[in-house]
């Protein structure tokens, strides 16, 4: 014999600490820095600087990246379907991980123009390229600091703030090299401080992509233990074994979980399925508990239930 109770709690499941609504955010930093390539793009055309105008198609993949992370963020309010009984949470980790592929790709992309500046040095334009990029600073950093509170609790945040804070440090590294080139006439600093912003880019941007992809292929969320949760189940009253654990991420932000409980010597109820799930959403931040009781034999194959968990 087995029945499955479901247990689930509100939104933000245990995140209440992280900002609620990011809408005016994404609006913010997408019309600043739509605002920014057109303004660069224009100033490369009338100047002739093929510079600028490589920089403005740059800063044309920061937009792409507000705006996927933007429709990932709308997505996920959505409410559930008949065809998608999450309804379209797992949005919000697709643009997590194809903002970190975005990233990579641009940091690739980087890293080739400034080998191809070493090997063939060209003349800087220092004072056109340092006044574009002290705009560009204010406008990548004050864009990322509109996601600064909301990147520790959710990666699809995180990646925008990656995103506006990488261009924030390229923009940096250029009015730097601009003011060296300009004193010491070495133009061979401009690609080279290039090239270490991007070593400091790839390595915070692997993080990203490695959490990204993990939780797009269903892995179980950082900070969560399986071996603990398992072992936490079997030791609440009555319950004589666990298996078939399974934890899953269903947004950026909220957790699942499924577990067979073996209970033979004791009926379940109401209030020890409310309490456990409560003990999951305050102990695991897991916000969705499905729970199965069995009192006899496993419902599933006996080879695929082992006293001890499953992952």
């Amino acid at each position: 014999m087995a029945d499955q109770h479901h247990e689930h709690s509100g939104h933000g499941h245990g995140h209440s600490h992280a900002p609620k609504e990011f809408g005016r955010a994404f609006a913010i930093g997408v019309a600043l820095n739509l605002g920014f390539v057109i303004v660069e793009g224009a100033a490369g055309w009338l100047s002739g600087s093929i510079a600028l105008i490589a920089d403005a198609g740059h800063n044309l993949s920061d937009v792409l990246g507000l705006l996927m992370a933007w429709a990932a963020y709308a997505l996920a309010k959505r409410p559930a379907s008949a065809r998608f009984t999450y309804g379209l949470r797992g949005s919000s980790i697709l643009a997590a991980l194809f903002n970190a592929i975005l990233l990579l790709v641009a940091c690739g992309a980087i890293a080739l123009g400034a080998v191809q500046r070493l090997l063939h040095p060209a003349p800087v334009e220092s004072g056109a390229m340092m006044a574009v990029a002290a705009v560009g600073i204010v406008i990548n950093l004050g864009t990322a600091l509109l996601f600064l509170r909301g990147r520790e609790h959710d990666l699809n945040i995180r990646g925008a703030f990656l995103h506006m804070a990488a261009d924030a440090a390229v923009s940096a590294g250029v009015v730097v090299a601009g003011l060296i080139v300009a004193r010491t006439g070495m133009s061979w600093i401009d690609p080279a401080m290039s090239l270490v912003i991007v070593a400091v880019i790839v390595a915070g941007t692997w993080g990203l992509f490695r959490d990204a992809l993990s939780m797009s292929l269903h892995g179980v969320p950082g900070g969560i233990d399986v071996d603990e949760v398992s072992a936490r189940l079997a030791g609440l009253p009555g319950v004589g074994a666990v298996h078939h654990v399974h934890i899953w991420p269903t947004s950026t932000t909220e957790v699942a979980l499924t577990a067979h409980l073996l209970m033979p010597s004791q009926g379940e109820n109401d209030a020890f399925l409310a309490e456990t799930a409560q003990l999951m959403r305050d102990e695991f931040r897991i916000g969705h508990s499905t729970f199965q009781i069995e009192h006899g034999a496993c419902a599933d194959e006996r080879r695929d239930c082992a006293p001890a968990h499953q992952h």
